[in-house]
């Protein structure tokens, strides 16, 4: 399990905010040259919300890709796929600290080739409808790196403003195959 019911109908309450769900808009064009350097026919976009990565790369004039988005708020979209390159942007600071390692570990599932992670490590500017602040995990890049570490190798990790982004690699004795 990856989010409880209750936090789930707070996240759907969040995405009704025009403004929740945008960071992705800032990565698309890194998202297009990474697609390109490796090749990626197809892109998981988990945690996609209402999808604007994939408009802002069609916007950028980038469309030769399968796009598999997931977000437990919009069950419409089904379940996560497995994709050449995963997207997980500013996602991973909103899931429930005792999901955290179930939510690494489907990553680690559907990512075929290449992850590109982004964690924000402050508070968010929006509040849930509980009160409590959207970042759920507000912790360092040191507390994120033996977590990710167990499921994928690093290989790039950048620190940006609020926070880092990494690229990943399944790890070789992790099993990420559908069965």
């Amino acid at each position: 399990m990856t989010i409880s019911p209750e936090y789930r109908e707070l996240q759907k309450q969040l995405h009704k905010n025009p403004n929740y769900g945008v960071a992705s808009l800032q990565y698309a064009q890194a998202i297009i040259e990474l697609a390109n350097q490796i090749g990626a026919k197809s892109i998981s976009d988990y945690g996609a919300g209402k999808c604007n990565l994939q408009k802002k790369m069609h916007e950028l004039g980038k469309t030769d890709f399968e796009y598999f988005p997931y977000d437990p708020s919009f069950p419409e979209y089904g379940e996560p796929t497995q994709a050449d390159l995963v997207c997980c942007i500013d996602v991973l600071e909103h899931v429930e600290p005792n999901y955290v390692n179930d939510v690494l570990q489907e990553l680690a599932r559907i990512t075929t080739n290449i992850g590109f992670f982004t964690i924000h490590t402050g508070p968010a500017q929006k509040v849930l409808a509980d009160g409590r602040n959207a970042h759920l995990i507000q912790e360092p890049t040191s507390w994120w790196l033996p977590k990710l570490c167990s499921y994928f190798e690093i290989a790039q990790l950048r620190t940006v403003a609020g926070g880092f982004f990494v690229m990943t690699t399944p790890r070789q004795d992790f099993n990420n195959t559908d069965t």
